[in-house]
């Protein structure tokens, strides 16, 4: 089956719906998503989306982007941190005119909190720049965004899942989908294709993400031969629940939580003496993970699932009901703690990717020498790049709205003299070709160990510290395992639902990732924001202050997937013409 649209958006989270609604306004456009709209990831961003509003603290976007080009260690590019931080105030305001619930501050103004990274007068103090709806921001975000789109007549095709593009040469054709309920195969036909997949945490075993983050856009684009960019940076979130890796918001801290050692010492005062709890959250990873080595975790064993404590008791119960309620909720359904009466135990969970799809400032991929015509990404999926080696908090729902919304005004331009390409004659030939093999009656094994397996090593060997003998280890087990990947079948043959199948198709993009990941990590000689090596702990300005551009050697289709595939490493300049990189100190 065929369908003809102007633009076609995959993914419905926030970057996704805002792209759709600012094309939707002249051209005719789809949103094709695995889930719901309302189930996407964007709905569980819980402390804040950043704007210099300047409501309750003296503020200005150059400050925000300032402390965003910092945070980044400087391998951010600043010109679009610029960008980010003006169009976050326009953005803010306009998501207020859909109506979405921010909280309020007595006189009816935005409210805003503190976060990590966020000061005043590049970076003298502390400020107020988070606005925020309680605990549930995101989820606020995503509701009011799919009300506008339905609103606009955008079209929705849910449950189902993208397994290929279609290029004719570097210009997009469409894309080529799996009807989860039907297991028919759907092709789109499009002018103009934006990816909006999200993140891709679950290759790490304790993780935020929802089960669905699998890399869906990245591991087709990377599999069509497009690189992927920075790929070695992954922010491992410092206050993720205990064992469940979901997230205990940023906002607790700037609401005047404290983290806690074994012996209750306020901890972070020796690693970050001004902004305390709130310092860039590798920093403050790094910090509860040197408080384990060193036996100060609450269990003192100095193994790596220990833990530190994050306390909000001194708060009062009045606080802690009304700024995070979700997150009371959470800990006394999960962990049977009440926050207001004891202290909640957290450690670093992998939460998201600073690196993937590159993409300029109007969403447009290219990794600065080929632009591939009618092809986007924004969101987590993409890689601009305003987070450099480790995004801001509250920077993650900012880069949802600013470039969602700046790539969905290109493509509405875009579109409007481009043509539609020429469909491959044998477009979905590949993945049928693929899910035959997968049926064709001999034995494999199952997907669930590979799975497993790939959590592990990437956990344990490219977290939060990295050596090379461990990241040596991670590429080896991570081509062993995309080598047994090609031996799988399928033990479930029926059409309709087939999860057996859809696990497949995602651990295939997480494997990739997983690979490009590692070896991205490996080659990258320095310490730099997320990517902290033991071996090489310093930063090295003068020979690593450049982006990393990985790809295959060889570009695979999903449908082939030789294990053989090599990742070839190039570079791109880092724009660094507003601020000069120093080093960093909180």
């Amino acid at each position: 089956m065929v369908h003809e649209y102007d633009a076609v958006i995959v993914g419905a989270g926030g970057a996704g719906l805002y792209a759709a609604l600012e094309a939707s306004k002249t051209a005719k456009v789809a949103v094709v998503s695995k889930l719901y709209p309302s189930r996407s990831h964007t709905g569980a961003a819980q402390g804040g989306i950043g704007a210099a509003l300047g409501n309750l603290d003296e503020d200005k976007p150059e400050w925000h982007a300032f402390d965003t080009v910092k945070g980044g260690d400087y391998l951010v590019d600043q010109k679009a941190a610029m960008i980010l931080a003006e169009d976050a105030v326009r953005a803010v305001y306009e998501l207020e005119h859909m109506g979405l619930p921010f909280s309020r501050t007595e006189n009816g103004l935005i409210a805003q909190r503190r976060f990590g990274g966020h000061t005043r007068n590049l970076g003298e103090a502390p400020v107020r720049r988070s606005c925020y709806a309680a605990d549930r921001t995101g989820h606020m975000i995503l509701q009011t965004l799919y009300q506008q789109c339905i609103k606009n007549n955008v079209q929705f095709y849910d449950e189902f899942q993208t397994v290929d593009i279609l290029l004719e040469g570097t210009k997009v054709a469409g894309i080529v989908t799996l009807e989860l309920k039907t297991g028919e195969i759907h092709i789109f036909r499009a002018k103009a294709v934006l990816f909006a997949t999200g993140g891709f945490g679950r290759m790490f075993k304790v993780t935020s993400n929802a089960l669905a983050n699998t890399g869906d856009g990245p591991g087709v684009l990377a599999r069509a031969g497009i690189p992927l960019m920075d790929m070695e940076f992954y922010q491992f979130h410092p206050t993720g629940i205990l064992g469940m890796g979901i997230l205990i918001t940023e906002g607790v801290r700037g609401e005047g939580g404290i983290l806690r050692n074994n012996s209750g010492e306020p901890f972070m005062k020796r690693y970050a003496p001004t902004l305390l709890d709130l310092a860039p959250r590798d920093m403050v990873s790094r910090a509860i993970m040197t408080e384990i080595a060193a036996g100060k975790g609450i269990r003192g064993d100095k193994k790596i699932d220990d833990y530190v404590f994050l306390d909000a008791t001194h708060l009062g119960r009045e606080t802690v009901e009304a700024k995070i309620p979700d997150i009371a909720d959470f800990c006394r359904t999960y962990l049977g703690i009440d926050p207001a009466e004891k202290p909640m135990p957290v450690q670093p969970t992998a939460d998201y990717a600073m690196g993937g799809i590159p993409t300029d400032v109007d969403g447009r991929v290219t990794d600065g020498t080929t632009l591939w015509e009618g092809l986007y990404a924004a969101g987590e999926c993409a890689c601009v790049s305003v987070h450099g080696a480790n995004r801001l908090g509250t920077n993650s729902l900012v880069d949802l709205i600013v470039f969602g919304r700046r790539a969905g005004q290109d493509i509405a331009r875009y579109v409007k003299n481009a043509k539609l390409s020429a469909l491959p004659e044998d477009g979905a030939q590949r993945f049928t070709n693929f899910r035959n093999k997968l049926t064709d009656g001999k034995k494999g094994p199952h997907p669930g160990p590979l799975y497993k397996e790939m959590q592990e090593t990437m956990m344990a060997n490219v977290g939060v510290y990295r050596t090379e003998a461990k990241m040596k280890q991670a590429v080896k087990d991570v081509q062993n395992l995309r080598h047994q990947f090609a031996e799988l079948r399928l033990e479930d043959t029926s059409r309709q639902f087939n999860s057996d199948l859809l696990g497949i198709l995602e651990l295939e993009n997480l494997l990739d990732l997983s690979y490009i990941t590692a070896v991205s990590a490996l080659n990258r000689q320095e310490s730099r924001g997320a990517h902290s090596r033991e071996d090489f702990p310093e930063r090295d300005d003068g020979t690593w202050l450049k982006h990393t551009l990985a790809g295959f050697e060889n570009p695979h289709t999903s449908q082939q997937h030789p294990a053989e595939a090599q990742v070839a490493i190039r570079y791109k300049e880092v724009d660094t013409s507003v601020w000069t990189p120093k080093p960093r100190t909180y």
